[in-house]
């Protein structure tokens, strides 16, 4: 709550302004709030939530990375997400080598492709390891040949198809490998102005250490970036896996096996006429043949039912399910 003037010092302000002494225009000034620079060549369309958002999903990526790219290269892959920015594209394509591994990824069912730019000396380990070799890169770079980016392009799609679990608590995706470019300016997948995401990540393939970049457009990203919250991500993962481990119980416990019997009648009778039971003796119970059966579940009665027969077995029909314990 404002602080509240007495009517004194209501009289000395109306006296000053009538006086002169207060400017009105000043005090407006000075109440104004101030005005952000803003730049329209680089609009902040990525907030740091968005980003943390994306370095959590790709956390989890790097994980199934490094346990799915050892059983194809028989090298252990250690991977490690550096950090994400926001950038323009031209600041992104600008930077980058020649020759180059640029994977185009098709992000259905989003519009547009994304980026996966993987260091040159990954992919020439990467190719070394396949063909046989210890997985070591080479020592002058150059161009790859047909089989090397055929290689290359194997081991891209395996990595993509990772992508569907990371994102399943956004979207349900479906990764596609388009084509892979080794020159930038064949790249040009939206206009040099936009603003994109940049994921780094670091492998580390045995010996051999470099980076992969995975580069978002804000376009391609459009409409699940209310989605990108680190709210919402973790209250979807948390109903999911509840949903999941109640699924995983119910199918548990259905298998679970139960002991359950029908008490025909009771009867009482003397040790010695126990001990000198034979086979066609008759007890006599204290329940009629068309009586109801008590049905137990384990020690607790939980159904009434009539005797009878299915086939050459025993069987009884349930007349009568009960509630109470």
């Amino acid at each position: 709550m404002g602080e509240v003037l007495s009517q004194n010092e209501i009289d000395n302000l109306l006296q000053a302004l009538n006086s002169g002494e207060l400017d009105v225009e000043e005090i407006k000034e000075n109440t104004e709030k101030q005005a952000k620079n803003y730049d329209f060549a680089r609009p902040a369309k990525f907030s740091k939530e968005h980003l943390r958002t994306l370095e959590i999903i790709f956390e989890h990526y790097g994980r199934l990375l490094s346990t799915t790219m050892p059983a194809y290269l028989r090298k252990t892959v250690q991977v490690e997400i550096m950090n994400s920015e926001a950038v323009t594209y031209s600041e992104f394509s600008n930077a980058l080598s020649n020759p180059v591994i640029l994977g185009i990824v098709d992000f259905a069912p989003l519009n547009g492709n994304i980026i996966m730019e993987l260091a040159t000396n990954l992919g020439y380990a990467m190719v070394d390891r396949m063909l046989g070799g210890p997985g070591e890169p080479l020592e002058r770079s150059r161009e790859f040949s047909e089989i090397e980016l055929l290689i290359v392009e194997r081991m891209l799609s395996i990595a993509i198809d990772l992508l569907r679990e990371p994102w399943e608590n956004v979207i349900d995706l479906y990764p596609r490998l388009e084509r892979i470019e080794t020159n930038s300016q064949f790249a040009q997948i939206i206009s040099p102005s936009e603003m994109i995401a940049i994921v780094t990540i670091n492998l580390k393939i045995g010996d051999v250490e470099g980076l992969m970049n995975v580069c978002l457009p804000y376009l391609t990203l459009e409409d699940v970036m209310d989605k990108l919250n680190t709210k919402y991500w973790y209250s979807n993962t948390k109903a999911k896996k509840e949903l999941q481990y109640r699924d995983n119980i119910e199918m548990l416990i259905n298998y679970a096996p139960m002991p359950i019997k029908a008490v025909l009648g009771n009867s009482v009778i003397s040790v010695d006429d126990f001990i000198n039971l034979q086979v066609g003796d008759i007890i006599r119970l204290d329940n009629k043949a068309d009586n109801e059966l008590s049905v137990y579940v384990g020690n607790i009665e939980k159904f009434k039912a009539l005797p009878g027969s299915s086939g050459d077995n025993y069987a009884v029909q349930i007349t009568e399910i009960i509630r109470e314990e």
